[in-house]
């Protein structure tokens, strides 16, 4: 254990601790889970969540305009912000569940369910972190805010803007609780959404050649971007962007006359050095485009507050440099606990860091109970051991932060 580490905390202490509020933990997210709470949906949930941090004893806790949960605990120098969104994606087919996906089956050391991982561990942690703060004494020259954000689901991002532009809170840094196996990640790719409109002329499809059918042009311009998709640029940490078809949809009056317009939706994923102008001029440079209208989507819909805040659907990719302070803290804070080097990685999908550190400089890192593979899936767990170990490493990484920032002047 280093020196500074020593100063900060009695490792073995926390992890006993920690231990003694597993039962806790496990019940206050089975409660979590029990709650469905798509985006524009999360009031009960945030609710929950509410009483719970004023049972263990937060300093302050309040709802923004937008219907974010914002915890507080101290009010020192370095602002410290941690972040778990608050809704689930949706169900699907409930054949598809071999069990309850809101009832937070406990086995085989795994709590099961939806939003079991993505993303109420990390806010069960957070929480419960606040408790092991308070009762060992782990407070210092920091402020920290555990924020429950809303629709992230929907637009991940969006919430962050919110907080960093109206909330009058600027950190020194982010920690992002999505699943990362407890590995400690540094960035993800960016991403976007774009539309591709073609128009054609609409007839009787008994006489197909008296129209224009613009799902054949389109269909050929399907082709060129799942051959774009193979040349797109790569980097060693990230891995290589990606355009992806979702969705394919045509205007007709009926299903017995030639369509007049034919839209296709891409999901562009976004590597080190992509941006949103080159992203776009790369589709508009594909044969058959000539004549499409090509768009990058909004978002606009009311959280549950009832509050609109429109964002453009480009979340930038971000990296912080494993040189940087932020970093470093969250290894020194792994090696403080465990005595051993964590693995430093990324993230696959896209977490709130796109807004947070893509959209508005603020320095973030990522840390998270659960495996990122089973986030969406039916078979959605997180392992009861996460839980335990990640509240103890947000119970150390605000002082181990501060007191690096103190010592590098």
């Amino acid at each position: 254990m280093s020196a500074l580490a020593t100063d900060v905390l009695n490792a073995e202490r926390l992890a006993t601790r920690a231990q003694a509020y597993e039962g806790d933990m496990v019940r206050f997210l089975r409660d979590l889970i029990a709650i469905p709470a798509e985006s524009a949906q999360e009031g009960p949930v945030i609710a929950r969540i509410r009483e719970e941090m004023e049972r263990v004893g937060f300093d302050e806790v309040r709802v923004d305009g937008m219907g974010n949960l914002l915890g507080r605990i101290g009010s020192g120098k370095t602002i410290v912000m941690m972040d778990s969104h608050t809704d689930t994606v949706g169900v699907g087919d409930p054949k598809e569940w071999a069990w309850d996906p809101y009832r937070g089956k406990v086995e085989d050391g795994y709590i099961y369910g939806r939003g079991a991982c993505d993303q109420r561990a990390g806010m069960a942690c957070m929480v419960y972190a606040g408790k092991l703060i308070k009762e060992l004494g782990l407070g210092g020259d920091y402020t920290l805010y555990v924020v429950g954000s809303v629709q992230e689901e929907d637009c991940d991002g969006l919430p962050w803007l919110y907080i960093l532009k109206e909330d009058g809170i600027r950190p020194d840094c982010v920690v992002i609780t999505e699943p990362s196996s407890l590995r400690i990640y540094r960035g993800h790719r960016g991403r976007m959404e774009i539309e591709v409109h073609l128009r054609g002329v609409s007839c009787h499809a008994s006489a197909p050649e008296r129209g224009d059918n613009p799902i054949y042009k389109m269909s050929r311009l399907v082709a060129e971007v799942e051959r774009l998709n193979t040349r797109l640029r790569s980097d060693p940490l990230l891995g290589k962007g990606s355009i992806a078809v979702t969705e394919i949809r045509s205007l007709s009056p009926s299903l017995c006359a030639v369509p007049g317009a034919c839209s296709i939706h891409l999901d562009r994923r976004l590597t080190a050095g992509e941006t949103k102008e080159s992203a776009l001029a790369e589709v508009k440079s594909l044969p058959g485009a000539e004549q499409a209208e090509i768009e990058i989507l909004s978002y606009d819909r009311p959280s549950y507050t009832g509050l609109r805040y429109p964002m453009e659907k480009y979340y930038p990719t971000w990296v912080i440099e494993e040189s940087h302070p932020v970093t470093r803290a969250a290894i020194e804070a792994y090696r403080a606990l465990w005595d051993r080097e964590p693995v430093v990685d990324k993230w696959t999908f896209s977490t709130n860091g796109v807004g947070s550190m893509g959209l508005m400089g603020v320095p973030t890192i990522g840390f998270g109970p659960g495996d990122e593979e089973v986030a969406h899936s039916v078979t959605e767990r997180v392992p009861i051991r996460h839980l335990v170990e990640a509240a103890q490493f947000y119970a150390v990484f605000p002082l181990t932060f501060a007191a690096l920032r103190k010592a590098n002047g």
